[in-house]
């Protein structure tokens, strides 16, 4: 799952160290894919890290029921097929556009509906203070924090979520995502034929696509 995605899960939460934590682990990928961490098992003296801990471990089982949810299998295999003919020339795998392409589209559909909002994330960010995510991090193993704290404060600055409303954008945010593998993903025309069928889909199931986010929420709860 995206960003707001997870953000939905603890939408009500009020502690912004655990916010941050519910979406670090892509953070953390987005701003260097070399980065791995595994802090799961960690306990800190300070309640705030234990927070950021806590949200990371409801990342992981957020991400696990979604991955193999009926809905994420059906949906991302639907938009492999809808792309692939329409990607001719590109190197990007089919499969991982199917992937990302259902995640974006649940984002947008969560900021158009008005199930969560791009401000309130972004205010738990703002809120967190940058020495204990720096604490964190070193204490999970990370050696030099410098290159995260560039991208992460880039991240906030450019309020880039807001675009996700934009239907029409979540094309340019798919590019944007690939060329983290490859140097030229797409061409003008696949971006324009990108989105023509995900705004498409996007109606297809704008009606019943809470139903994921119910069915992950129940085996939350019953944890």
């Amino acid at each position: 799952m995206n960003f707001l995605s997870h953000f939905y899960f603890d939408r009500e939460v009020d502690d912004c160290y655990h916010i941050l934590g519910t979406v670090l682990p892509d953070l953390l990928k987005n701003a260097d894919k070399t980065i791995v961490l595994h802090p799961e098992k960690l306990q800190h003296a300070d309640s705030r890290i234990n927070s950021i801990i806590a949200g990371w471990n409801k990342h992981l089982e957020v991400d696990r029921h979604f991955h193999s949810s009926e809905f994420f299998l059906e949906h991302s295999h639907k938009l492999k097929l809808l792309l692939r003919p329409v990607i001719d020339g590109s190197p990007v795998k089919p499969f991982f556009l199917g992937h990302i392409a259902i995640e974006l589209v649940l984002d947008n559909l969560l900021l158009t509906t008005g199930k969560v909002t791009a401000n309130a994330f972004y205010d738990h960010l703002d809120n967190c203070h940058l020495e204990v995510i720096n604490e964190f991090l070193t204490f999970a193993g990370l050696k030099d924090t410098t290159g995260f704290f560039h991208f992460f404060e880039g991240f906030k600055s450019s309020r880039y979520l807001y675009t996700y409303a934009e239907t029409q954008q979540i094309a340019y945010a798919l590019k944007r995502i690939c060329m983290r593998v490859w140097k030229d993903p797409f061409t003008i025309e696949h971006e324009a034929a990108i989105n023509t069928i995900l705004t498409e889909y996007r109606v297809g199931i704008l009606s019943d696509f809470m139903i994921v986010f119910d069915e992950i929420d129940s085996l939350i709860t019953a944890v």
